[in-house]
């Protein structure tokens, strides 16, 4: 039976959203939690699914398992009322590549459909990536800077070492920087990721519908939890509620010294 890492907002509160967390590879639900926490803090209903697995022999079969296993997980987020919108699927890693090869196409399977993705950390084009992980020091140091994240990592035994040596699949990672039909997208990247082809990320901006790219400063691989993981959070929270609001800024800045 799948497991899943459910967040709540305080008691009380409407709910303004629902979330939906994909891990990449080799993290793990708990990976999530301070994530799913402080975005539950500002009263949305967040759950963590597991990370999805991905055969290179048939990537087509492993999407297509990924959307019943999303479909499954959103309907058990439903109130009285329902689902509450906006279902919004954020994704780190292989999650990321996932959910942007899966929503990018243009017919994608029947089932709810989410109002937006935020996709972190997506990797780039295998020819992309000369990072290689020979030691678990050396992974966490294209992972992150951050000493409470390196910790959780490094206690959590369910994290499986040397994963982001493990390829996701060309297929799937063509597929995600090609999308043609994409919802509203925040795409997040640390400028220090090496596992990231700023480029190719450059250009899926600016060829999906409605696209935002932000690079965190000093940022690396795990850009949700890195040492910069409050402002990244900020950023989220900033998108999900300017999609709340049809995707019209609720700040405009219009005079700034900095």
């Amino acid at each position: 039976m799948t497991q899943y890492s459910d967040h709540h907002g305080p008691e009380g509160l409407r709910i303004r959203g629902t979330i939906l967390v994909v891990p990449g590879r080799g993290e793990t639900r708990a990976t999530y939690a301070r994530l799913g926490r402080r975005l539950a803090a500002d009263a949305y209903r967040v759950r963590v699914i597991d990370a999805p697995a991905l055969d290179a022999e048939d990537p087509a079969a492993s999407l297509t398992g990924l959307a019943a296993e999303l479909a499954t997980a959103v309907e058990g987020t439903a109130s009285e009322d329902g689902v509450v919108r906006p279902l919004v699927l954020v994704g780190a890693d292989s999650g990321a590549a996932s959910l942007a090869a899966l929503l990018g196409r243009t017919e994608t399977p029947a089932g709810r459909q989410p109002d937006a993705l935020v996709l972190a950390g997506l990797p780039g084009p295998s020819s992309s990536i000369g990072a290689v992980a020979d030691t678990w020091d050396h992974e966490l140091d294209i992972r992150t800077s951050c000493p409470a994240h390196r910790g959780i990592l490094t206690q959590d035994p369910q994290v499986r070492r040397g994963s982001l040596n493990d390829a996701v699949p060309d297929a799937v990672l063509d597929a995600a920087h090609h999308g043609e039909a994409l919802p509203p997208t925040l795409l997040l990247v640390g400028d220090s990721d090496p596992l990231a082809d700023h480029e190719a990320l450059a250009r899926l901006a600016k060829s999906a519908p409605l696209a935002r790219l932000s690079a965190v400063h000093g940022a690396h691989h795990d850009v949700l939890n890195d040492l910069q993981h409050r402002s990244v959070a900020a950023e989220v929270v900033t998108f999900l509620e300017t999609l709340r609001n049809t995707l019209r800024p609720l700040i405009t800045v219009r005079s700034s010294a900095w």
